[in-house]
């Protein structure tokens, strides 16, 4: 059902994991594992599948916590302030955020995904973890950026204690797009002879090294970073893709919770 991080191995207080599409109740274009509310799968199922998450990593459903996702930089912190707020006003709170950061306990935070980047961070000094959605639009706006600078202005993260890492999504490969993208990204002071690569075929843009550039200029240590390497559109029989499948499709979610 869910696949998981060397970095679990490091800290054994810390679960960071992404679902797979198996092991669900879905249907269609979002069978069978989508834990996903927002792309149009019933409701009922959605529901099932994140009580079986629930049950496998031992919390109660309404204690995984994840946002509706807008492509931005929005950063919400989830404390005990949060956690006692109605589910609607956890709705509103969490409308438009893509990306979230805690330091309680036995509190799942995650990002749903179907070929954009989830990113793991975690502190074990402070005990503070976070995570990220990254497609374009996030990555070139600087979303994990925003993320690093709430971790360390709100909780007092060091740089030098934050390890990082980066799940699967589509890759540099076959990750094919327009021209306006390598201007976005020009225009932002991103290395785009780095992260875009020109073949035949067209240009290609590659998430990973865009979001490691970022976390680097962060001050994050290149040692603290690891990358999974797994791509979503190619191993299609495992993960979601929006590329193959289209927005109404699974989601993964990719969550991070400090036990």
């Amino acid at each position: 059902m869910r696949i998981e991080y060397p970095l679990s191995q490091r800290f054994p207080n810390l679960k960071l994991f992404t679902t797979t599409r198996l092991g669900g109740v879905s249907k269609g274009n979002y069978a069978t594992f989508n834990p996903g509310p927002f792309s149009g799968d019933k409701p009922e199922d959605v529901a099932e599948n994140l009580k079986l998450l629930s049950t496998e990593l031992n919390v109660a459903p309404e204690n995984i916590i994840f946002p509706y996702q807008m492509h931005q930089t929005g950063v919400k912190k989830i404390d005990a302030g949060f956690m006692k707020l109605t589910s609607t006003e956890k709705d509103a709170c969490l409308h438009g955020i893509d990306a979230l950061v805690t330091d309680l306990r036995d509190i799942c935070i995650g990002v749903t995904t179907a070929d954009c980047v989830p990113v793991f961070f975690y502190d074990d000094v402070r005990k503070v973890a976070a995570v990220a959605h990254a497609g374009w639009r996030g990555t070139c706006a600087g979303i994990v950026t925003e993320t690093l600078g709430v971790m360390q202005s709100d909780y007092y993260c060091g740089t030098n204690d934050i390890y990082v890492a980066i799940g699967p999504s589509i890759s540099a490969e076959v990750y094919q797009v327009g021209e306006e993208l390598y201007t976005a990204f020009l225009e932002k002071g991103f290395p785009v002879e780095t992260i875009f690569t020109r073949n035949a075929e067209g240009l290609f843009l590659d998430l990973w090294k865009a979001n490691e550039y970022l976390l680097l200029q962060g001050g994050i240590a290149a040692g603290h970073i690891e990358i999974a390497g797994r791509c979503t559109y190619t191993e299609h029989d495992l993960f979601f893709s929006a590329r193959r499948l289209g927005v109404k499709s699974g989601r993964m979610l990719s969550g991070i919770m400090i036990s």
